[in-house]
């Protein structure tokens, strides 16, 4: 018999994995433990490049998309989307402001399983690209993002680089 993955490139371990795993929208019940994640050394410096903290300001809270990742009851992850058609400047259009994998949990399919879930939601509202701004460096996060799919299409002021996914 063939591994399900095979075709995908993920093990059967992962997809069992991915299959135990849960989207809830962040709630008075999970906000703590999302905002407690540990993450791996030297990634918190990562965890939001600048031109976020800038642009954040204009998000319309309508097309906010906070939820946190579930492993059972477990905080294992938490991602933050935007949609608004209307903003101006294309990279935050339909975006990936944050993603968090608690630090036990990265390699697992936590990440994976979090940006397919933003990318379906995304397609639902009916986008066909969704982006995400990461700085470079050894401990960042471009690796991730280039392993589940997003191309580098330009990059910020700051330098940062502009990867998009298309849906």
């Amino acid at each position: 018999m063939q591994d399900p993955g095979a075709r995908t490139g993920c093990s059967l371990a992962t997809l069992v994995r991915v299959a135990d795993l849960h989207l809830e929208p962040l709630s008075a019940t999970t906000v703590v433990a999302a905002n407690s994640l540990t993450l791996k050394p030297g990634q918190e410096q990562y965890a939001v490049p600048v031109s976020h903290a800038e642009a954040e300001q204009t998000i319309d809270p309508e097309g906010a998309w906070p939820r946190v990742v579930l492993d059972g009851d477990e905080v294992v992850g938490f991602i933050k989307g935007s949609f608004d058609e209307h903003e101006t400047r294309p990279e935050f259009r339909c975006c990936i402001w944050s993603i968090n994998v608690k630090a036990s949990a990265q390699g697992k399919g936590v990440g994976t399983f979090a940006v397919k879930g933003l990318a379906d939601e995304a397609r639902s509202r009916g986008f066909s690209k969704l982006t995400v701004i990461w700085d470079g460096g050894d401990e960042g996060p471009e690796d991730f993002f280039l392993s589940v799919g997003f191309v580098p299409e330009g990059e910020t002021r700051f330098g940062e680089v502009i990867g998009a996914l298309a849906l």
